[in-house]
């Protein structure tokens, strides 16, 4: 439930689209007819783990441009998985969103209602795929050009360079795609927000409850003001500061991945005899230092695949979110330097993958819904995006004093947005309102940074927050991810959708388990 996979946290995550009119102009009660006849049947053959759980699919029909109801439509894919409710319990229906942006949900509902147990039963768990993505009137683009192997040589600038290329490219050829041009200026989060209540309506719901992770974590907030009456129990995990801009949440994302690289180095420190990195925490993060600026000069070769400086500061970046991840990113860091020292190397399973990820003809492809949601609202949970390129350069090489090794990274052009065609007309959502909300957020998050959250937490006035002491991007459920579990997060999400009881105060979860 961190909707934070490899494939989509690092390359995925850097990559909204824009809408044409104004607010004022949108309504935000969906224009669609309220009483859709669904037709239920079996998921896709794609979804087998669906299929083989007894959820059912549709799909709703709602306008494309929301300012044009009876214009062009686009069909949304749904899976519901009913409640298991016994004697008049059932409350209603749970929709949920793994983030991203650009993750696909239909499957979702599976992990939601193992992490939720008996509260599941008093739901209908409702998965879906945000409008374009998966099954939901998919966007492709045009086919991506074979990606460049860096040269033996390289430098900053070159690296740079190549970044920004790859962003023109990819805006070039999504833009001149097939129909995208019509379709793109409607890929915002204001409109999956407003698919979302014609999803609510069609189930022939009053209200909706919802629980979203990261990115997803800010479309329920963005729920939450545009049909406040509708809302009903919303669990928000990992969410961000809805004055920033996109890139300005990446931007400040820089510090709290340096402590924790600090963190990481006591950690490798004190287990030296294993790794050699360095007995000191100096001495470790002199040792990725030293790695990086040899990579800027000469990429990495690993099992015959070149690794530049930038694809080496995301592949720390993955492996830093979470504490419990601390030995992978030691073995991993080793397996580098080693190789950048020209010994031979079999890559452990974390770096074996990532490599896997790169020779991937899909790659490319895999990164378009990071784009789609990413690169054109004006404000609120994305967009801000700078059109000049020198912007990103300046800003990249002004971070490397306080930031050596993420700064680069996220102050970077990862993401196509500076050359993305569409502009949003649609302001930022502003959040106000005492809306119940349940938040969760882990104080040493790295990914969306805990004083984002706590901003979010003092606009939605009637919110309770749930922190957890972790190094940890997402809180709910992380047993399921085979990490530490915080039993107080998960009783308090569980207690809230099963009996409405918010904490009576924001509470601060202790630290499970003994330290490593």
């Amino acid at each position: 439930m961190r909707g934070t996979a490899l494939a989509t946290a690092g390359l995925g995550l850097t990559c909204l689209l824009a809408g044409t009119v104004p607010a004022s102009a949108v309504p935000a009660t969906p224009a669609t007819p309220t009483h859709q006849r669904l037709v239920w049947g079996p998921c896709s053959p794609q979804q087998r783990e669906l299929n083989e759980a007894g959820a059912q699919c549709a799909k709703v029909t709602v306008p494309l441009d929301y300012a044009d109801p009876g214009g062009a439509t686009i069909r949304i894919a749904v899976s519901r998985i009913k409640a298991d409710a016994k004697h008049g319990e059932r409350r209603g229906v749970l929709l949920s969103n793994p983030g991203g942006p650009g993750g696909t949900g239909l499957a979702n509902t599976l992990y939601l209602r193992a992490a939720l147990k008996d509260a599941a039963d008093r739901y209908d768990l409702i998965g879906f795929d945000p409008r374009f993505l998966g099954e939901s009137t998919p966007i492709a683009c045009d086919p991506a050009a074979p990606t460049p192997e860096p040269g033996p040589t390289t430098t900053r600038r070159e690296d740079f360079e190549r970044s920004v290329q790859s962003a023109r490219d990819t805006a070039r050829r999504c833009q001149e795609h097939g129909d995208n041009a019509r379709l793109l200026p409607h890929a915002t989060t204001r409109n999956v927000a407003r698919d979302m209540d014609a999803i609510r309506a069609a189930l022939g719901e009053r209200r909706l409850s919802y629980y979203g992770v990261s990115y997803g974590a800010d479309l329920g907030a963005v729920y939450t003001q545009m049909f406040p009456r509708r809302a009903d129990r919303i669990v928000i995990d990992s969410s961000t500061d809805p004055s920033a801009t996109q890139y300005e949440l990446f931007q400040r994302a820089g510090k709290p991945l340096e402590e924790a690289l600090d963190a990481w180095a006591g950690w490798t420190a004190r287990h030296d005899g294993t790794y050699r990195l360095g007995k000191t925490p100096a001495q470790v993060r002199s040792s990725v230092q030293q790695l990086l600026d040899g990579a800027e000069r000469r990429p990495v070769t690993v099992s015959g695949v070149r690794l530049d400086a930038p694809l080496l500061r995301l592949v720390l970046r993955q492996l830093i979110q979470h504490e419990e991840y601390d030995p992978a990113l030691a073995g991993t860091v080793r397996d580098l330097a080693d190789a950048a020292a020209g010994r031979p190397v079999e890559p452990g399973p974390e770096l074996a993958a990532m490599l896997e990820l790169l020779a991937s003809p899909e790659l490319a492809d895999s990164m378009l819904g990071g784009a789609l949601f990413m690169c054109g609202d004006n404000g609120w949970p994305a967009g801000g995006w700078p059109k000049n390129p020198e912007t990103y350069w300046t800003n990249m090489e002004r971070s490397r004093a306080t930031q050596p090794v993420f700064g680069p990274l996220v102050n970077g052009m990862m993401a196509p947005c500076a050359f993305w065609p569409s502009t949003s007309r649609e302001p930022a959502t502003v959040i106000g309102n005492d809306v119940p909300v349940l938040m969760l957020q882990a104080r040493r998050d790295n990914n969306v940074p805990y004083e984002g959250a706590l901003a979010l937490h003092h606009r939605l006035t009637g919110s309770r927050l749930v922190t957890a002491d972790i190094r940890s991007h997402g809180v709910y459920g992380r047993g399921l991810d085979g990490l530490t579990p915080v039993p107080c997060a998960d009783e308090a999400v569980d207690a809230y959708l099963r009996d409405g009881t918010l904490p009576a105060a924001d509470l601060l979860c202790p630290r499970a388990g003994e330290e490593r």
